[in-house]
């Protein structure tokens, strides 16, 4: 937390990401609550709309890599400003969506402009201000962040109740242009490159080049466990419900998972940079298998499920600040940005499987065989951490 005190400029970078953050996942999350009215008023089914999240993830995915010379090249505030920009258009084809070529089309727009502007944009941008401090800076930006659910789902019931889920997009798309492009064109910092020369050579100049299978090690790590948590927060209630819960229980539980969630990823930021990503992945990592594990072996007791809401709340909500932040314990900042956007392809792409994937286990087979697939892949994802952990640098890169 000593950064905060001292860097007025990351403090300002911080507040601009969390407003524009906030912004951009609580507008796209606009299904969640006018689903319904949406698949009425297209003529479509309610799988099929929420498919739309589906395209999304998987364009995000596809064009991550792309966008990587163009983060390097350009920094992350243009690259953001840019995806703002073409976010709006996403807005306005919804708006006039009468069937679902066009509803789809927007999604694809939505997931152009996610991979510029969504989670990884924002992580490299704290990398460009932060240096070394990135990863406490990141942590700060998720505190904020695990909110946009609890701020936008009521926002948007109360718009489109007065002005329709149409209306709503209008709404939303005068917010980006409004709010979130001025922040980043007025309140984030332009790049400024490492500082180098010959009296003062970079200071990672002595880390060696990090070597492809650790990278794969870092991919498989943070897909996996993408895999687990994208899917489960998705079937979540339903899981509970499986386990023999009433509707209004399984809600009433199922609630409990934000607030959980989110005070783990405040303890982890008040521990204020003592470990690195790896060593939070391991942690809460290993919470994940043991919470499936309880759950399968009990018989959907209430003991049970409270203490597999706990332990999988806190290990998945350490856990998005470590898939945010293992790169940083290889990656210096000048690669960093690349790391990341190739990262995002597979991470993606898994977040855009496992939802459907796991809610058809758990229709056809039962909780067991979601359970027991999450199971494998958590316990998959630890072993990949301890193998990194065996491979962390000796000098870890320091980000001036």
């Amino acid at each position: 937390m000593r950064f905060l005190k001292s860097d007025g400029r990351l403090v300002g970078v911080l507040l601009v990401l969390a407003i524009t953050q906030l912004i951009g996942w609580g507008t796209i999350g606009l299904p969640a609550i006018v689903g319904r009215d949406m698949a009425a008023d297209l003529g479509m089914s309610l799988p099929a709309v929420f498919a739309g999240t589906s395209v999304l993830y998987v364009t995000m995915g596809l064009c991550a890599p792309w966008l990587a010379k163009a983060f390097a090249r350009h920094g992350a505030r243009r690259v953001m400003m840019i995806g703002t920009v073409v976010t709006v258009p996403g807005f306005v084809l919804l708006f006039f969506a009468r069937e679902p070529m066009l509803y789809f089309a927007a999604w694809i727009v939505f997931g152009l402009a996610g991979s510029a502007t969504l989670s990884t944009g924002a992580y490299i941008m704290l990398n460009e201000v932060a240096g070394q401090n990135a990863r406490s800076a990141i942590g700060a930006l998720m505190l904020v962040t695990g909110l946009s659910s609890s701020i936008f789902w009521p926002t948007t019931s109360f718009l489109s109740g007065h002005f329709g889920w149409r209306g709503t997009c209008l709404a939303y798309a005068a917010m980006l242009l409004l709010v979130s492009l001025p922040l980043y064109a007025f309140g984030a910092p332009r790049r400024t490159e490492p500082k180098q020369d010959g009296a003062a050579p970079a200071k990672h100049a002595d880390v060696p080049r990090t070597p492809r299978s650790t990278f794969g090690l870092v991919v498989c790590a943070i897909t996996l466990n993408a895999f687990v948590s994208f899917g489960l927060s998705a079937v979540f209630v339903e899981l509970l419900r499986a386990e023999g819960l009433a509707p209004a229980q399984a809600i009433a539980f199922g609630s409990m998972l934000g607030v959980i969630q989110v005070s783990a990823r405040g303890l982890d930021f008040l521990g204020g940079g003592r470990w690195d990503g790896i060593t939070t992945g391991l942690v809460a990592g290993t919470a994940l298998p043991i919470a499936m594990l309880l759950l399968m072996l009990s018989e959907g007791t209430t003991w049970a499920v409270a203490v597999f809401i706990l332990l999988y709340g806190a290990g998945s909500g350490a856990m998005a600040v470590a898939r945010a932040t293992i790169p940083l314990v290889f990656y210096d900042q000048a690669e960093f940005a690349k790391a990341m956007s190739m990262i995002a392809l597979p991470l993606n792409l898994a977040s855009a499987i496992s939802p459907p994937l796991l809610a058809g286990l758990l229709t056809e087979f039962g909780s067991r065989a979601a359970l027991g697939l999450t199971f494998v892949c958590s316990c998959a994802a630890v072993v990949m951490l301890v193998l990194l952990g065996r491979r962390r640098p000796r000098m870890a890169p320091v980000l001036t």
